[in-house]
């Protein structure tokens, strides 16, 4: 009844799509609006069922509404499943076998017969071990199928059944299946008799020994198990860094961790278990032909002398079953023998610390041992000299001595420095270099770092080098404009000041000329300015023109620096008056400029240039 209750939950368990994976257990999981794309299958093809594509088509409103929150959450659950379901397969496999053991241990030793109602029971606790494990099995394979639909966001589970997963189950199951029949069952078994002269013997023998060996195949849920509760399968941050560096976290990861952790340990738990299973199984076969293999110890013996490659041939299985056993353990034990082997080598082998403090141990021994040597050498020198130079008789014999002793001492100094060849040489392992090269990795990339700052350095400097170069073109043009500002400014002054001065002289002139000698004279100096001020002003209109048409800045002549005009009062008037009724022709101009080119008349007008000072008063007044 639980059996066939269990089989309709894996049934119903198959037919549910991941939607409907929602557990009650945890309401706090909410699934999210705006994630409902992520929840639409990526390899789910409906055409190809129809049945099935009727049935998701119902169900796209509740769909939309799974989010990646719940998708992860429902992951960890299966995730919690899958584990107790394994460690419940492993306990109902395990309680199988120990129950096979009692049975035929019983039965072989005359307790009871196999058609008792106690091999009876004992078979019929052994069938309903197997049943529930093969239901546990399935569980677990189809929440295999609901992660990895999880994983892929498939909505067909049919998606995951490919080939592959197929023959694994179905090697489960049928693996898993075998197990005694409740029942009395024999066949007779013929072979031949090695322990007894290569006589053939036929003996009635129960089917539950045929039965009962493979049911040992069931062990290798233990792997499953160890996979399941590994730390490095159930940590997100180890499965996370594996996938980066794209490891697959299985069964031969986890092996191959465990034997890098604890290789003594677990080297030490297989050979025990092997040596154990196989003399119970090579009993099992050899029992019922040889009264020898009756006995536990002789298969033991037997399975150990295989074992360890040794084979000493007084106790030899007779059956195939038993050769057969026989050759696995050998295969077994050579590999056994050659991991420990590694094992024992690594455990013997020198840590990094131990090799330099070993090396720097022998390096100073032989460092002493060389100025020894040296100093034999020298001194066997010295004293082959002293005998044959410093004194009066020489001693063949003793010469002789000294310079075998001096051979001996080069002899020892050669060797010692051998010696010091060979253990740096012995120092420069694999590992030192490898750091070696990690360190010149480090230098490198230190110097590149350096060169990439050296250069931007570099080009940051030519920046400022071109800037400065082009403010020093700039310069020239620059300062001719400030100069060419300054000479206008102090044009214009100049040009305010002559102004100022006609409009003195005007003034006076028009009140009070008095005839004398110098009226001409002023009236002619006043005239020079005026041509001197105008002949200015059309250089400067003229440079003002030429540097407009260069693209130079021309700098305002009549800025606001520049001075004002006087303002208006009487004598600006009278002046302007003045002006306006003697205006020299362009006939008088040139005739002044004639008087002024006689050198001999030059001096006299800059005599009456300087007027004298009481002219001055007098005109002022």
């Amino acid at each position: 009844m639980v059996a066939h209750r269990f089989m309709y939950w894996i049934s119903t368990q198959f037919k549910k799509p991941v939607v409907y994976l929602q557990n009650s257990s945890h309401p706090t999981i909410m699934p999210k609006k705006n994630d409902g794309e992520a929840g639409i299958a990526l390899v789910g093809v409906h055409s190809e069922y129809p049945k099935y594509t009727e049935e998701i088509k119902k169900d796209e409103k509740n769909q939309s509404n799974i989010g990646l929150s719940h998708r992860l959450g429902k992951r960890k659950i299966l995730f919690e499943k899958r584990k107790r379901i394994s460690d419940y397969a492993l306990v109902m496999g395990m309680f199988g076998i120990v129950t096979m053991v009692i049975e035929n241990e019983l039965s072989s030793a005359g307790v009871y017969g196999k058609e008792d109602s106690y091999s009876t029971a004992l078979k019929i606790l052994i069938t309903s071990s197997t049943i529930i494990l093969l239901c546990l099995i399935l569980a677990y394979h189809s929440l295999e199928i609901q992660l990895f639909m999880i994983d892929n966001c498939a909505d067909d589970w049919r998606i995951a059944m490919t080939w592959q997963r197929c023959m694994q189950v179905g090697m489960e199951v049928l693996v898993c299946a075998i197990h005694p029949i409740p029942g009395k069952f024999y066949f007779l078994w013929t072979t031949k008799l090695s322990n007894h002269g290569g006589k053939i013997g036929s003996q009635w023998v129960p089917v539950d020994v045929t039965l009962s060996l493979p049911m040992f195949l069931r062990l290798y849920l233990i792997c499953r198990v160890m996979l399941l509760h590994s730390k490095l399968f159930t940590d997100a941050s180890s499965r996370s860094i594996g996938a980066l560096n794209r490891i697959n976290f299985n069964t031969r990861f986890v092996l191959k961790t465990l034997m890098t952790i604890c290789p003594g340990t677990v080297l030490l738990v297989f050979m025990v278990t092997l040596w154990i299973i196989a003399s119970w199984t090579l009993r099992q076969c050899e029992r019922y032909h040889d009264e020898e293999h009756a006995n536990l110890l002789n298969t033991m013996w037997l399975i150990a002398i295989t074992f360890l490659s040794v084979g000493y041939g007084d106790i030899v299985p007779n059956t195939y079953c038993g050769r057969g056993i026989a050759v696995t353990t050998g295969m077994m034990g050579a590999g056994c023998t050659a991991l420990l082997v590694a094992v024992v080598s690594r455990k013997l082998e020198l840590t990094r610390a131990e090799k330099h403090v070993h090396n720097f141990m022998m390096d100073t021994q032989l460092t002493k041992r060389l100025k020894n040597a040296a100093a034999n050498v020298l001194r066997e020198t010295w004293l082959i000299y002293k005998h044959t130079k410093l004194v009066k008789k020489v001693v063949a014999s003793r010469v002789r001595t000294h310079q075998r002793k001096f051979l001996l001492a080069i002899y020892a100094l050669r060797k010692v420095k051998m010696d010091q060849r060979k253990l740096m040489d012995n120092a420069n392992t694999i590992t030192d270099m490898a750091k070696t090269q990690n360190s010149v990795y480090e230098i490198v990339s230190d110097v590149n770092s350096r060169q990439d700052i050296m250069e931007e350095r570099l080009a940051s400097l030519e920046d400022k080098i071109a800037s400065i170069q082009l403010s020093i073109d700039i310069l020239p043009e620059t300062i001719n404009r400030v100069l060419f500002h300054h000479q206008s400014r102090q044009s214009n002054q100049i040009e305010a000041d002559s102004e100022l001065n006609v409009n003195q002289s005007s003034i006076s002139t028009s009140r009070s000329c008095p005839q004398n000698p110098w009226n001409t004279q002023c009236f002619q100096t006043s005239i020079i300015q005026n041509r001197n001020n105008q002949l200015t002003q059309k250089q400067i209109l003229s440079q003002i023109s030429s540097d407009s048409n260069q693209g130079l800045e021309v700098p305002s002549l009549f800025s606001s620096q520049s001075r004002t005009p006087p303002p208006y009062t009487e004598k600006n008037r009278m002046s302007s008056n003045h002006r306006s009724q003697r205006r020299p022709s362009i006939v008088e101009d040139e005739k002044n400029f004639t008087y002024l080119e006689n050198p001999s008349k030059m001096q006299m007008f800059q005599q009456i240039s300087s007027t004298p000072p009481f002219y001055q008063t007098n005109n002022h007044s």
